[in-house]
């Protein structure tokens, strides 16, 4: 199997599946943390290494390993690799053109990448695609043949779930980076925190299953991951512990997934306790995005380059919280008129690019 985004937390868990199932990882793909890259190298011997950045060359420890650099070394790499499996977990806009050619090659697409579908679900062939993230493998697991009323995702509420609505506009990443349910990485611990994680997840889900009739709750526990509500009055729930190995697991190895012990089961007196209450616009205006962006998908272009440049200059304490949302909406009133049809990578990365300049001036003149 091939792992992009060998060292973040997904790509963590799918290494220790692999090994759990003797997979063969005979490719990884890293950003730029080299060092835990090295222990990879070290320990799974990969034929095939990608690093993102030329400048850490000097610092790899390739043990034989083809090296390739960047977007389209990753692409290379994905066409001479031999295995028919590829987990993409590269985080960002980066993980778009890594997917497409995937499927290019003709090989199996776990996803866990967001922005994939975002934007650019209708290049894709989505019912070819596994999903990864919980709340889609939920539905997933519970889809069946029986009509469908509504698709329902949970979210945990984000770091600032229970901090005073009038106090988080003015929240700094150390406070957004405390998720109180989950072990994330920087940028997707931020989207909890906005509830743009749930708005992509929607975009998803969208895209994987083919309705439009979707919502989310806030279920604090994070123990349940979906539920499907049937045309007959019935509804149906994926209960399990907020423990990313499950789909992980069934994306390598479905028969194998079946029949593991991957997690251990819930303890069933805590489902006296869950509950699920609605998203309130006050605390997570961005969620007001939903019905427009399930009306015409190809915003997604616009909303998450918005939000991933955002959230850089907040990451460096150059923005508050509050500007997140700001900074995304303005961009959409920007951008939306000049949307085209966006038929090929090439202009959505073009459209990726103007998004990005536009909010780097917006947001040094605010700071000027």
């Amino acid at each position: 199997m091939i792992v992009l985004g060998s060292t973040g937390s997904i790509g963590v868990a799918a290494l220790e599946i692999a090994s759990a199932f003797s997979r063969e990882v005979e490719a990884l793909a890293a950003g730029r943390n080299i060092s835990l890259l090295n222990q990879q190298i070290a320990t799974y011997r990969p034929k095939f290494v990608a690093i993102a950045d030329e400048r850490d060359l000097g610092g790899l420890e390739a043990r034989g390993a083809r090296v390739f650099v960047g977007g389209d070394g990753i692409c290379e790499m994905l066409e001479i690799a031999s295995s028919s499996l590829v987990i993409n977990a590269i985080v960002g806009f980066a993980g778009l053109k890594p997917s497409l050619h995937t499927q290019y090659c003709k090989k199996t697409l776990a996803l866990a990448n967001k922005e994939s579908l975002v934007a650019g679900g209708w290049l894709l062939d989505t019912k070819a695609i596994t999903p990864i993230d919980s709340e889609h493998f939920g539905l997933w697991y519970l889809h069946t043949n029986r009509a469908i009323r509504r698709l329902v995702i949970t979210a945990s509420g984000g770091a600032f779930r229970d901090t005073p609505i009038h106090a988080i506009k003015e929240q700094t990443k150390s406070s957004a980076l405390k998720h109180p349910n989950w072990q994330m990485g920087q940028k997707i611990t931020i989207d909890s925190a906005s509830m743009m994680n749930k708005i992509f997840e929607i975009l998803e889900a969208y895209w994987l299953f083919g309705y439009k009739e979707i919502e989310a709750f806030i279920e604090r526990s994070s123990s349940v991951h979906a539920l499907i509500e049937f045309v007959d009055g019935s509804t149906t729930a994926h209960f399990a512990l907020p423990d990313m190995r499950l789909p992980i697991a069934y994306a390598i190895d479905p028969i194998k997934a079946a029949a593991t012990a991957i997690i251990p089961p819930m303890d069933l007196s805590q489902i006296l306790s869950i509950r699920f209450d609605p998203i309130g616009l006050d605390r997570y205006p961005l969620y007001g995005l939903k019905d427009m962006l399930l009306e015409d998908p190809k915003l997604g272009v616009i909303v998450n380059a918005s939000n991933e440049q955002a959230i850089a200059h907040f990451l460096q304490d150059r923005i508050k919280f509050g500007a997140l949302s700001e900074i995304v909406e303005q961009a959409l009133s920007v951008f939306a008129p000049r949307l085209t049809e966006l038929d090929s990578y090439h202009a959505i990365a073009s459209l990726d690019a103007q998004v990005r300049a536009w909010c780097d001036e917006l947001i040094q003149s605010r700071i000027s």
